[in-house]
Protein backbone atom coordinates (compact mmCIF):
# COMPACT_ATOMS: atom_id res chain seq x y z
CA UNK A 1 0.00 0.00 0.00
CA UNK A 2 1.35 3.31 -1.05
CA UNK A 3 1.59 5.58 1.68
CA UNK A 4 1.75 9.84 1.50
CA UNK A 5 4.33 11.67 3.42
CA UNK A 6 3.03 13.32 6.45
CA UNK A 7 2.87 17.25 5.52
CA UNK A 8 4.33 18.88 7.58
CA UNK A 9 2.74 20.23 10.55
CA UNK A 10 3.39 24.30 10.35
CA UNK A 11 1.52 24.92 13.79
CA UNK A 12 4.27 23.79 15.78
CA UNK A 13 5.88 26.32 18.06
CA UNK A 14 8.90 28.18 17.05
CA UNK A 15 12.01 27.69 19.36
CA UNK A 16 14.44 25.19 20.34
CA UNK A 17 14.07 22.10 18.24
CA UNK A 18 13.82 19.66 21.08
CA UNK A 19 10.96 21.37 22.48
CA UNK A 20 9.46 21.00 18.87
CA UNK A 21 9.93 17.51 18.79
CA UNK A 22 8.31 17.01 22.37
CA UNK A 23 5.43 19.36 21.15
CA UNK A 24 4.89 16.60 18.03
CA UNK A 25 4.39 14.35 20.52
CA UNK A 26 7.66 12.63 20.32
CA UNK A 27 9.71 10.54 22.76
CA UNK A 28 12.84 12.17 22.95
CA UNK A 29 15.92 9.91 23.55
CA UNK A 30 19.02 10.97 24.26
CA UNK A 31 20.59 10.24 21.67
CA UNK A 32 17.38 12.08 19.70
CA UNK A 33 18.32 14.95 21.75
CA UNK A 34 22.13 15.35 20.47
CA UNK A 35 21.02 14.17 17.03
CA UNK A 36 18.48 17.25 17.39
CA UNK A 37 21.16 19.86 18.73
CA UNK A 38 23.61 18.80 16.37
CA UNK A 39 20.90 19.80 13.38
CA UNK A 40 19.48 22.99 15.42
CA UNK A 41 23.46 24.23 15.93
CA UNK A 42 24.91 23.73 12.34
CA UNK A 43 25.30 26.58 9.96
CA UNK A 44 25.96 24.95 6.86
CA UNK A 45 23.01 22.26 5.45
CA UNK A 46 24.64 19.14 6.39
CA UNK A 47 23.85 15.42 5.03
CA UNK A 48 23.39 12.74 7.32
CA UNK A 49 26.74 11.23 7.19
CA UNK A 50 28.12 14.87 8.34
CA UNK A 51 25.27 14.66 11.08
CA UNK A 52 26.40 11.58 11.93
CA UNK A 53 30.02 12.70 12.03
CA UNK A 54 29.01 15.27 14.68
CA UNK A 55 26.73 13.81 16.51
CA UNK A 56 29.28 10.98 17.15
CA UNK A 57 31.87 13.26 18.25
CA UNK A 58 29.58 14.15 21.25
CA UNK A 59 28.34 10.66 21.55
CA UNK A 60 29.92 8.01 20.09
CA UNK A 61 27.23 4.93 20.36
CA UNK A 62 24.88 6.77 18.01
CA UNK A 63 25.22 5.12 14.72
CA UNK A 64 24.60 6.39 11.15
CA UNK A 65 21.66 4.38 11.32
CA UNK A 66 19.97 5.78 14.02
CA UNK A 67 20.52 9.46 12.11
CA UNK A 68 18.54 8.23 9.18
CA UNK A 69 15.49 6.72 11.20
CA UNK A 70 15.84 10.13 13.25
CA UNK A 71 16.44 12.51 10.22
CA UNK A 72 13.79 10.64 8.72
CA UNK A 73 11.17 10.88 12.03
CA UNK A 74 12.00 14.38 12.27
CA UNK A 75 11.46 15.15 8.49
CA UNK A 76 7.78 13.36 8.77
CA UNK A 77 6.84 15.70 11.61
CA UNK A 78 7.75 19.01 9.84
CA UNK A 79 10.35 19.81 11.95
CA UNK A 80 13.19 19.77 9.27
CA UNK A 81 13.47 20.24 5.95
CA UNK A 82 15.37 17.67 3.13
CA UNK A 83 17.48 19.61 0.62
CA UNK A 84 18.76 18.35 -2.60
CA UNK A 85 21.02 20.41 -4.21
CA UNK A 86 22.21 18.46 -7.11
CA UNK A 87 25.13 17.06 -5.47
CA UNK A 88 24.01 13.93 -4.76
CA UNK A 89 23.08 14.22 -1.04
CA UNK A 90 20.09 15.28 0.88
CA UNK A 91 21.09 18.17 3.25
CA UNK A 92 18.68 19.08 6.05
CA UNK A 93 17.97 22.42 7.98
CA UNK A 94 15.52 23.25 10.69
CA UNK A 95 12.10 24.72 9.20
CA UNK A 96 11.70 28.35 10.03
CA UNK A 97 8.81 30.70 9.81
CA UNK A 98 11.25 33.17 8.89
CA UNK A 99 11.23 32.34 5.08
CA UNK A 100 14.26 32.44 2.79
CA UNK A 101 15.96 30.57 -0.51
CA UNK A 102 19.23 29.53 -1.53
CA UNK A 103 21.66 30.01 -4.02
CA UNK A 104 24.20 27.04 -4.50
CA UNK A 105 27.74 27.42 -5.77
CA UNK A 106 28.06 24.75 -8.09
CA UNK A 107 32.40 24.88 -7.89
CA UNK A 108 32.65 24.65 -4.20
CA UNK A 109 28.76 23.54 -3.16
CA UNK A 110 28.58 25.91 -0.34
CA UNK A 111 24.98 26.96 -0.25
CA UNK A 112 23.72 31.09 0.04
CA UNK A 113 20.76 31.59 1.88
CA UNK A 114 18.85 35.23 0.80
CA UNK A 115 15.84 37.08 1.26
CA UNK A 116 14.28 38.80 -1.65
CA UNK A 117 11.55 40.78 -1.51
CA UNK A 118 11.03 41.67 -4.74
CA UNK A 119 11.10 38.06 -5.85
CA UNK A 120 8.58 37.02 -3.15
CA UNK A 121 6.28 39.52 -4.83
CA UNK A 122 6.92 38.06 -8.34
CA UNK A 123 6.23 34.56 -7.18
CA UNK A 124 2.74 35.88 -5.66
CA UNK A 125 2.07 37.86 -9.01
CA UNK A 126 2.74 34.92 -11.38
CA UNK A 127 0.33 32.34 -9.13
CA UNK A 128 -2.32 34.98 -9.10
CA UNK A 129 -1.50 35.64 -13.11
CA UNK A 130 -2.46 31.69 -13.16
CA UNK A 131 -5.37 31.65 -11.12
CA UNK A 132 -3.81 30.65 -7.94
CA UNK A 133 -3.35 31.49 -4.28
CA UNK A 134 0.35 30.63 -3.37
CA UNK A 135 0.81 28.42 -0.22
CA UNK A 136 3.98 27.70 -0.02
CA UNK A 137 7.44 27.77 -2.80
CA UNK A 138 11.00 26.66 -3.12
CA UNK A 139 13.54 28.40 -4.89
CA UNK A 140 16.93 27.60 -5.46
CA UNK A 141 19.32 29.13 -7.79
CA UNK A 142 22.35 27.34 -9.25
CA UNK A 143 25.55 29.42 -9.91
CA UNK A 144 29.51 29.93 -10.28
CA UNK A 145 31.30 32.71 -8.76
CA UNK A 146 31.81 35.84 -11.10
CA UNK A 147 35.37 35.86 -12.66
CA UNK A 148 36.89 38.63 -13.92
CA UNK A 149 37.11 37.54 -17.44
CA UNK A 150 33.38 37.13 -16.82
CA UNK A 151 32.34 40.42 -16.67
CA UNK A 152 33.67 41.65 -19.71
Amino acid sequence: MNQTPMKPDRTLPEGPLEDRCVAAGMRMTDQRRVIARVIETSLDHPDVEELHRRAAAIDKRISISTVYRTVKLFEDTGIIERHDFRDGRSRYETVSDDHHDHLIDLRSGRVVEFRNTDIEKLQQFIARELGYRLVDHRLELYGVPLDESDET
